[in-house]
């Protein structure tokens, strides 16, 4: 049975809604709650850290979740979506009714399972809805949805500034109700689940392989992201540079997302992504030499990383995609270990570079010591290239899953 084409904007704007409730809410939230309820530091981080365990362990259960609710998936999605919204306007919008800090945690939980159950389901409906538009079909989708991805991340970083955060959050949940419209047609047209749930996965020595390159490609940006504060205002000295230079990354990742699929297409996968990645080492490796002042020239790594980084988000997945259309085509499971291992990253880089920097006297009375701010750039700048390379290595090994990739 041939199946209709999807909604290819309907997943972008998707895409869109959910980056905006990712990424920018660990930004945003804690510093509001700080500025607004007076709620303390330490209890926050307490907080965020339990937030951040939730979301890495309940991904796995989420996605066994969406391939069980498949029969029923628009309902699903309809709960989840407003769950999603109604938490949003509960964190900015409505003053606490009961104490600022477990009102922050209430929402949320609310706000992040809404998250990651909408994520898996959009995956996990991708892999059938890409047999609707023919060959290259993953790629296609890939790039609509990555480059909404990114597209709602950079305008979810500013937008509060803009609208203020009351605001922010009814435009929020704007588009939460145009992406349940756009979308509206496109839920619950895949096969039924297999009992055998995870072991497809596991069984299928490709995917284990493209769920460790996952893992090592990824942890990257997890560096990147735990360190960049520290690294522009510390190396750097360029404090109150932080937001233009993250927007500058973001928009280069949301401009190649789509260059990077059609690239893809015609040249196949694997050596896009070798380009790609070399294009990030040679970015982080150059960040090695940079000191006080080198603001310009950090500019420049940001393009030439960001513009790495859209390989990352459109080409891998499209890669995965592909080869659970042929294990697991229900994918609700598949891509809840996709998003365990993309989530376990940061996990990983908080509680392994925080402590390494906080050991050299990082936070020493006096300011940072000089081996800290040596320390710093090499975490930020020598760790992703190592774990690139290592990325790199296993994917020489690697035969993606067509008809992406034309070497596949």
């Amino acid at each position: 049975m041939t199946l209709p084409a999807p909604s290819l904007p309907g997943y972008a704007v998707l895409a869109a809604t959910l980056a905006s409730a990712g990424l920018p809410i660990y930004i945003h939230a804690p510093k509001f709650y700080v500025d607004t309820y007076g709620v303390g530091l330490t209890a926050l981080a307490s907080v965020l850290f339990g937030l951040r365990l939730l979301d890495v362990v309940q991904d796995p259960v989420l996605g066994w979740l969406v391939s069980r609710t498949r029969a029923m998936r628009r309902g699903a999605v309809a709960i989840a979506s407003a769950v999603l919204g109604l938490s949003m306007i509960g964190l900015f919008a409505t003053p606490p009714p009961i104490a600022p800090l477990i009102w922050f945690t209430f929402t949320m939980v609310g706000l992040f399972s809404a998250f990651s159950f909408l994520s898996i389901a959009m995956y996990a409906e991708g892999v059938s809805a890409a047999a609707g538009l023919g060959a290259g079909g993953h790629l296609r989708l890939a790039a609509w949805r990555e480059t909404g991805a990114l597209v709602g991340v950079c305008a979810a970083s500013i937008a509060p500034f803009i609208f203020g955060f009351t605001g922010f959050a009814i435009t929020f949940v704007i588009l939460v109700v145009l992406a349940a419209w756009l979308m509206h047609g496109d839920w619950g047209r895949g096969v039924a689940p297999s009992a055998a749930g995870f072991l497809p996965v596991f069984r299928d020595a490709l995917a284990r392989r493209l769920l460790l390159i996952a893992l090592l490609n990824a942890a990257p940006v997890a560096v990147s992201s735990t360190l960049f504060l520290f690294y522009v205002e510390t190396v750097l000295q360029g404090p109150g540079w932080e937001g233009a230079f993250l927007i500058l990354f973001f928009i280069m990742a949301a401009i190649s997302a789509p260059i990077w699929t059609r690239l893809a297409r015609r040249y196949g996968s694997r050596p896009m992504l070798f380009l790609a990645m070399t294009l990030a080492i040679a970015g982080f490796s150059t960040a090695l030499a940079l000191g006080p002042g080198d603001l310009i020239a950090f500019g420049l790594i940001c393009v030439i990383t960001g513009f790495a980084l859209g390989a990352d988000f459109a080409i891998l997945p499209a890669a995965f995609a592909a080869r659970m259309e042929q294990i697991a085509p229900a994918g609700g499971e598949a891509f809840g270990l996709w998003a365990f291992v993309s989530k376990a990253t940061l996990a990983l880089a908080a509680v392994t570079l925080l402590p390494a920097l906080d050991a050299a006297g990082f936070q020493a009375p006096d300011g940072p010591e000089a081996r800290a701010v040596t320390l710093l750039s090499y975490l930020y700048a020598g760790v992703p290239c190592i774990l690139k390379l290592g990325a790199m290595a296993l994917l020489a090994g690697t035969r993606l899953p067509g008809p992406e990739g034309k070497d596949t």
